[in-house]
Formats: C-alpha cells, structure tokens, sequence
C-alpha cells in the first residue's frame, strides 16, 4: 500500500482529491494537513511514500513544505497540485526537487498516472504546463553552461552537435563551417571543459540536457 500525505487547505477540494487517489486500490491517503507546517508535523510522526501538496497554504505554502520535506526525508517524493498554470510556480517546485506538477482540474485517471510516475522516480508534467515549462529548463541549462565556462554560441553549437553523435564533417554541413574550423572548436571546447575526447564532450552534453 502507497502511504500518501495530502496537503490541502480547502476541505471539499481535499474530499475529492482523496476519492479519487484512493479510486486505486494501491493507493491510500494515510494523512491530511492543512498547510505546510501541519504536513511537516505529520512526516515526524509517520512515514509516507508521497507528498501531494498545494502551493498555496497558510503559515506555510507547498514550495516551502517541499524544500523541507527533500532536506529532511529525501526518500520522499512529492508532487504539486494547483489551480496555478504558472510556469514560474513549476520552475520553481521543480528546482526545490519536486517530482511532479499538476493541476487540479485534471481527472482522476491523470492524476493517479502523475501520482504513479512520480513514484517510480520519473518526473510528471501535465502538458500544458510541460510546454511552458521545458523550453525554459533548456534554454537556462543552455545559458548556466556557456556562462559558467565562458562558451561562445559557436562553440555551444558545436557542443550540441557533439552531444547528437555527429562527426566532424556532419556538423561542418549542419553550421556551414570547414572542417578544420570544428576541429579548432572542438579542441577549444575540450581545453573550457577540462575534457579528454569527444566521447566525455558528448556525455556532457547529454548530461547537461543540451541535447
């Protein structure tokens, strides 16, 4: 059985939340709070597999619950539920290591999928909120690694193309370049990133989701 924590300030909002996780055998809601602080005071005294929270509470909001919740129980997952298709909301729940964001006015059988994946360790966005979401998750990876090793968008590029397992001559065609040009880049990239080969170049990439 699936111990749930279910963090809502609205009761009626609470009532059906509950009814339908628990429309699934395997799922139980096994404590409710009313804000961040109540949810926190149930984690000392029990153990839960899943924090559903709502961002907005009193005395303490769900992103603030969450960050103590990953510090504190870190085996925990946790996934945001709100009326808030906001993707400043999400990026931030996101960061704070939530496992998934979701909005209210979904279904029962979407919410018992997001619910589950966050379980098994993946990570669950509704849609509408994962398009806002994830160009913005690229594009900050994108702009955190060329500033930090002072990467130039030529050499990002290169990078990229790299990352997708591109030889050299492909990726002259692709970005209109000679080959010799992306084997000075190459060498350059190797030299910022502290990197032996191409193939490290490439798990990098991946790694930092320029791929």
């Amino acid at each position: 059985m699936v111990r749930i924590l279910l963090a809502e300030d609205q009761s009626l909002v609470a009532q059906g939340l509950k009814m339908m996780m628990e429309t699934e055998e395997t799922l139980q809601v096994t404590g409710e709070a009313k804000n961040g602080k109540e949810a926190i005071a149930l984690c000392e005294k029990q153990r839960f597999d899943l924090a559903v929270l709502d961002i907005r509470m009193p005395e303490m909001d769900g992103l603030e619950a969450a960050k103590e919740i990953r510090s504190r129980w870190p085996n925990m997952k946790i996934l945001i539920l709100t009326t808030f298709n906001d993707d400043e909301y999400a990026l931030q729940a996101l960061r704070l290591g939530a496992h998934g964001y979701m909005l209210k006015d979904a279904d029962a059988e979407t919410l018992i999928h997001s619910v589950k994946s966050c379980l098994a360790g993946g990570l669950q966005l509704q849609g509408e909120v994962a398009a806002k979401v994830m160009p913005r998750l690229l594009f900050a990876n994108n702009k955190e690694v060329q500033r930090e090793h002072h990467l130039t968008p030529r050499e990002l590029d290169i990078l990229k193309q790299i990352g997708e397992g591109k030889s050299n001559k492909e990726i002259a065609a692709e970005l209109a370049l000679s080959v010799g040009t992306v084997k000075n880049h190459t060498s350059q990239l190797l030299d910022k990133l502290g990197l032996r080969d191409r193939t490290q170049l490439a798990i990098y990439a991946i790694r930092n989701d320029l791929v």
